[in-house]
């Protein structure tokens, strides 16, 4: 089993993960192993704000494969106050729309939106993008896919460390 970054240091543990476990632990945040091994290659980071610079400069060098290939890793992200059986069906129908007409799933980042504003974020998102060309959509989905891989990373390496990241994640895959 791989090494995980603990609680006790953070930063500094996943700095210290040996490649091949760091590469699991950052494909947890985004599945392109490219943007993985390149970030994996690049530690120690001095902090967080470094770590994610490099997450964020990686994110842009993907290439339409790699996107592909994370977006193959995504699943539809649910609001956990979601509890009104329309508008889940809304959402369950409206992503199926979208992946018949783009091939992947939908994704965006609601890091920085209220939970109780979530579902609604997330519907409205999903209709507009439904009108989009699959070349825009495909920038759109990158940039998501980019701000996730912040989010996911800055929670994964300070998780239970009792530092505040700041980013909040208010919805679960389904």
């Amino acid at each position: 089993m791989p090494a995980q970054v603990t609680a006790h240091g953070g930063l500094a543990d996943f700095n210290a993960l040996p490649q091949d476990d760091a590469e699991q632990a950052l494909r947890t945040c985004c599945r392109s192993r490219s943007w993985a091994r390149r970030i994996a290659a690049h530690r120690p980071y001095p902090d967080l704000e470094a770590l994610l610079a490099a997450s964020d400069e990686a994110a842009y060098d993907l290439t339409p494969v790699d996107i592909a290939e994370a977006l193959t890793g995504e699943d539809l992200a649910l609001p956990q106050a979601a509890a009104y059986a329309a508008a889940i069906t809304a959402l369950v129908a409206a992503h199926s729309a979208y992946q018949t007409r783009f091939g992947h799933p939908f994704v965006i980042c609601l890091d920085d939106i209220a939970p109780g504003e979530a579902l609604d974020h997330l519907l409205a998102g999903l209709r507009t993008r439904l009108g989009n060309d699959p070349v825009h959509e495909r920038e759109l989905a990158a940039e998501e896919l980019r701000r996730l891989a912040r989010g996911r990373l800055a929670r994964m390496t300070l998780r239970e460390t009792g530092r505040e990241t700041g980013i909040n994640s208010p919805y679960v895959p389904v």
